[in-house]
């Protein structure tokens, strides 16, 4: 019985036990409350959802990341998920009152991009912007780092002007919108408005440099962390009249918060640089050229000048038979093999409240020409502070020296590359027989200006701000910064007694340019989140941007000996000096909103106010609106499993600009120096005059742009497309119209005409394969962009004395106008050119629109691939149906009327000599050589180029280990190894660096081809 009992108290107990378990666990009620921080545990996560899995009970964060939900049943799983966030499961077995979450940035989905005065989310994007991985470029051995992101970004045409390191880059964001205005964009390195234009002053008997060097070149493309590029209004627009080229964000590497140790960066290469040989000019041979111009003469029915030296014709002895001239190589004193070597060491570190990044670089370059080459010193600074909880400030700081050896590689005058080693003919010696340097034709021996140094500059760059960021109240933040951009850069230069612009003597120059750009700046921002689903942020404020350019100059000429190069030992010393500077203040907002991250509006405007402008025009309003609508958020997608992706975007806003005109174009201006009297005898007083005429209506270009775009991800994203379409339209150009000479001027400022730029931008980015050990990524780039001068005065022509280019209504800017050489008579030789208005003769009015200097397709085309420690890179960039003027052989073939002393190209072999020949070269007479713009010039200068080509290897860990580093990589690096193009001339991207104009090659060095081995360490 007791044993009974006691079995019956056991059943009854345990019971007992699942009844109150069941009782606890169905329908007990339980609060739990805590709060969503980031992983740091430092920022509280706004709009996070709580719920309980396989339930409708949830709940999101207030703002301060706090949240309480009901939990009726134990255990529970519980799911939070937030925008930007790795979702999180807790599994709670039993009741729980307090739990704190921390949720880890999902890298991956949400891809975090730099905008204008904010960051946000790839997936929140509403403005059409290109982020580029400065890693995977700044071994491409550019001097400026905007050289290296060429072929990256859809809608951003790049071109290299030259082989020469440091110099000026072509870069167009969705087209040219301006004739005499910059078309630059604008360069923002951490929050700093940057001077992209070159400072270089230094003048040669009045004849300015025509390579204009970059300030971008004084940037260490190593401390670059992101660059992203703002294309469309409505990323633009909250820069208003600096953003109507588009925006170019740099943000430099920093340390990391709450970092466990110092990370130590180090990264070292070594290489060669060198011509492709197939880039280099082909000349006659000393026969070649004396057997053409026997031809010549011999067609003219003159005398030939080369017959044997016994025959006197007219008192003149023969120059010796054409096969017995020599042929002397000019070229192989002018081209080089040279070095590159490239040495960064960076640290990098923290603690919950200091982060701090150094970075120090120095890099070499040479030119593939003597005697140039290029070097920069680079020192980097970071320093983030957290003072309390809400107070953070913060220094960024970048010191370059830049130090360049230059040269005069072309404009027409004395001292220039191009007349003392390509302008001469093979024949004539380089050496007297004594081994005196030779000079031809009052050119300059190309041995005295490639192993003598003339020209070299140095630069000195400081790019800095200062910040402080307070959080007023949860979510309301107050930006303040005062940034400056300092640049100062030294020229000098001396032409010995030896060349042709020293021969008085010695000339000697030193020009001191320095642009000092101070800014402050304020923001006000407010982000939050109601009913879940509504956000809301808006942003307010405001900058003040000063800007001053001074110049001074001195110049000598006449100095003792070569020995003194100082102005100050010049028997006669001149001086010149200028100042100009302008003021910017701007208000501007932007507020936008998302429903669920499903729909966005986004509205922004900026009011500008620029002293360059008339009285009446000093302010522009530049507004714009944008929207986005994540199609994949929506119910009826749910299903459609391959598409991981699917987001609408479009916009439409003004954007203004100011830059490239002179501070004062608006104003009416007097200039002294101007000597007079007004007394017979009487020596000449100081007197002034006016220079330029007021135009107090003179106001902002505008640009107005509509851009609309579609983001496909499918399969999880394996596979990412983006297509975008804009047609910008630029209104009121600042142009230089004339005027009647009787109002004492012959042109003024004023706003008239129009350009349209249309275009279409394709990306895609694949995962080919992706397993544990082996990996294929593909990226390619498409863009097409369509120019077209709507309206326009007047016809504006080319840039030099000739006028090849011409600016017409209806034509794309800088299209070529020449004659349009339509054969040669197979029968006579004789040159044939369209006759344009069937007047039966060939004069200027036959000239025509042949081509543009903008091309119809551009990008890049790029393929990563990985096994195991083994990484390859492969990278093309093309362009297509673009025109580049080959002036190099329009000279060689015809500039000199075929004279004895004047270079013949190679391509003059090809002349007609026989009937029934067919050639597009004619005879040679003068009569088929005094039309010099012919369209035979102006070639095809499409092309395909292998950009890099890069393989590394990276040590398996516990190799890298054991020496007690954390990565150790080898790798290869190879550029231009491949150019396929039609283009006979050095460089299909050839270009003289002058401003606007695209497409003109006269004696520009090509593109280095190099190969560097190099090595990353990280510690």
């Amino acid at each position: 019985m007791k044993k009974l009992d006691r079995l019956l108290n056991t059943h009854v107990c345990v019971a007992l036990f699942f009844m109150v378990g069941f009782q606890w666990t169905a329908f007990s009620q339980t609060t739990l409350k805590g709060t969503v921080t980031d992983e740091a545990g430092v920022e509280s996560i706004i709009g996070a959802i709580v719920q309980v899995k396989g339930t409708n009970t949830g709940t999101a964060t207030d703002i301060d990341g706090n949240y309480a939900l009901q939990i009726d049943t134990f255990p529970s799983t519980i799911v939070i998920s937030s925008v930007g966030y790795i979702t999180r499961e807790i599994a709670l077995a039993t009741p729980t009152t307090q739990l704190n979450i921390t949720m880890i940035v999902d890298q991956e989905e949400e891809e975090i991009v730099i905008v204008g005065y904010g960051e946000q989310t790839k997936h929140d994007l509403v403005g059409a912007v290109s982020k580029i991985d400065p890693a995977e470029t700044k071994t491409i051995p550019a001097g400026s780092f905007d050289a290296q992101l060429q072929g990256k970004a859809t809608g951003v045409q790049i071109a290299t002007n030259s082989g020469v390191p440091g110099s000026d880059v072509f870069i167009r964001v969705r087209g040219a919108t301006s004739i005499n205005a910059s078309n630059d964009p604008l360069y923002i390195i951490d929050g700093v408005f940057v001077n992209n234009q070159s400072l270089q002053n230094t003048t040669a008997n009045g004849l300015a440099q025509d390579r204009a060097t970059s300030p971008m070149a004084d940037i260490n493309p190593n401390d670059i962390e992101s660059i992203e590029v703002l294309k469309d209004a409505s990323a633009v627009a909250i820069y208003g009249s600096r953003g109507a080229n588009g925006v170019v964000i740099v943000t430099t590497k920093r340390g990391t918060w709450g970092a466990e140790k110092v990370k130590i960066n180090f990264n070292a290469s070594e290489g060669l640089t060198w011509a492709p040989k197939g880039r280099i000019w082909k000349t006659a041979t000393g026969p070649e050229q004396a057997m053409l111009l026997n031809e010549y003469n011999r067609n003219m029915g003159l005398a030939e000048p080369f017959r044997p030296k016994d025959q006197i014709v007219n008192g003149v002895a023969g120059r010796g038979l054409p096969q017995d001239q020599p042929t002397y190589d000019r070229l192989s004193y002018l081209y080089q093999t040279g070095h590159i070597r490239n040495y960064d060491l960076s640290f990098a570190g923290g603690s919950n409240t200091t982060r701090y990044y150094i970075g120090a670089g120095y890099n070499y370059q040479d030119a593939v020409w003597k005697p140039m080459d290029f070097q920069r010193q680079a020192l980097k600074f970071n320093l983030d502070q957290k003072i309390g909880r809400r107070v953070t400030v913060g220094i960024s700081n970048t010191f370059t020296r830049v130090y360049r050896d230059q040269a005069r590689p072309a404009n027409g005058g004395n001292g220039t590359l191009l007349q003392a080693s390509l302008s001469i003919p093979a024949y004539l010696p380089i050496f007297d027989d004594n081994g005196t340097p030779l000079k031809w034709v009052n050119f300059d021996n190309i041995y005295t200006l490639t192993s003598k140094v003339n020209l070299w500059s140095t630069s000195y760059h400081y790019i800095g701000n200062l910040y402080a960021d307070w959080e007023i109240i949860k979510n309301l933040k107050f930006h303040t910064s005062t940034s400056l951009d300092y640049n100062l850069y030294d020229e000098k230069q001396y032409w010995q007694k030896s060349t042709q612009l020293g021969v008085a003597g010695g000339l000697g120059s030193n020009s001191i340019t320095q642009s000092t750009q101070v800014m402050n700046e304020q923001t006000l921002r407010y982000n939050t989140t109601f009913a879940r689903r509504h956000n809301v942020g808006a942003l307010v404020g405001n900058t003040l941007q000063s800007v001053v350019l001074t110049n001074v100059t001195a110049n000598g000429q006449g100095f003792p000996n070569d020995s003194y190069t100082q102005i100050s030992a010049a028997s006669i010393q001149t001086g010149s000096q200028y100042k100009t500077n302008n003021t910017l203040a701007s208000f501007f907002s932007r507020v936008d909103y998302n429903y669920n991250h499903k729909y966005y509006l986004e509205l922004t405007g900026r009011a500008d106010g620029s002293s360059r402008f008339g009285e009446n025009n000093k302010w522009g309003f530049f507004p714009a609106v944008g929207t986005a609508w994540r199609i994949n958020k929506e119910n009826f997608m749910a299903d459609v499993k391959p598409i991981s992706n699917l987001k609408w975007r479009t916009s439409y806003g003004i954007t203004g600009n100011q830059a490239g005109i002179n501070d004062f174009a608006s104003r009416g201006l007097w200039n002294a120096g101007y000597g007079y009297s007004d007394k017979p005898g009487v020596s000449e007083g100081p007197g002034t005059a006016p220079f330029q005429a007021a135009n107090p209506d003179l106001k902002w270009e505008r640009t107005a742009q509509f851009s609309t775009g579609i983001e496909i991800g499918l399969f999880k994203d394996r596979i990412n497309i983006e297509a975008n379409y804009y047609n910008k339209y630029t209104t009121n150009l600042l142009l230089n119209l004339p005027v009647p000479s009787s109002t004492g001027f012959t042109s003024y400022t004023a706003n008239a005409g129009a350009v349209r730029n249309k275009g279409f931008e394709l990306g895609i980015q694949t995962v080919n394969i992706e397993n544990k050990n082996f990996t294929w990524t593909t990226e390619l780039t498409v863009s097409r962009n369509k120019n077209k001068v709507e309206k326009l005065p007047n016809t504006v022509q080319g840039f030099d004395t000739r006028n090849l280019t011409s600016i017409q209504e209806g034509y794309s800017l800088y299209s070529y106008w020449v004659y349009n050489q339509t054969g040669v008579n197979s029968q006579t030789g004789a040159i044939e050119i369209e006759d344009v208005n069937k007047d039966g003769k060939i004069t200027t009015a036959d000239r025509k629109i042949m081509g543009s200097v903008f091309p119809k397709l551009f990008g890049g085309f790029n393929n990563k691939f990985t096994y195991k420690g083994i990484d390859l890179g492969i990278f093309f960039i093309y362009s297509y149906g673009n025109k580049t003027w080959n002036q190099n052989e329009a000279l060689g073939e015809q500039g000199g009327t075929l004279g004895d002393n004047r270079v013949l190209m190679a391509g003059q072999l090809d002349r007609w000599t026989t009937p029934g020949q067919e050639t597009m070269v004619p005879k040679l007479t003068a009569a088929n050589y005094q039309y010099f713009e012919v369209s035979r010039f102006l070639e095809d200068a499409s092309f395909i180029r292998l950009r890099s080509l890069t393989l590394g290897y990276t040590l398996p860990k516990k190799w890298s280990s054991a020496v007690k580093t954390e990565k150790i990589r080898f790798y290869f690096t190879g550029t231009n190894l491949l150019l396929i193009t039609k283009y006979t001339g050095s460089d299909p991207e050839s270009n003289l660096g002058q401003g606007n104009l695209q497409g003109y090659d006269y004696d520009t060095p090509p593109q280095p081809r190099t190969i560097q081995f190099g090595l990353n360490l990280t510690l």
